[in-house]
């Protein structure tokens, strides 16, 4: 991570490149976790021949388009495979929600 501002005299660019340092482990590590994630639910969805489509993932959310018929193996799925990419001090909590589009699967 390439901070030149944190030397800065200005106190308003050097805090916010301080707040990018305290940031970077979080969502670095994050994003390894959504990444693991995605191949966890992709690997699930071709072992089982599914028709489900992996389409977009978005900061720590996987979208997916799921036929009906699969919607219930999905479902149950889904939290196990997303959870299990990791071994934390934390648990890992992964929720689906089900929808004709984004909003109303929230």
């Amino acid at each position: 991570l390439w901070l030149p501002e944190i030397r800065s005299g200005s106190p308003g660019r050097r805090q916010a490149a301080e707040r990018a340092a305290i940031n970077a482990p979080m969502q670095g590590t994050a994003a390894d976790l959504i990444k693991r994630a995605m191949i966890a639910v992709q690997r699930w969805l071709d072992e089982m021949r599914m028709a489900s489509k992996l389409i977009l993932q978005v900061h720590d959310e996987l979208v997916l388009e799921v036929p009906e018929d699969e919607l219930a193996a999905v479902r149950e799925a889904l939290p196990k495979l997303m959870s299990g990419v990791a071994r934390l001090a934390v648990p890992l909590v992964a929720e689906v929600g089900v929808g004709s589009n984004w909003d109303e699967a929230h």
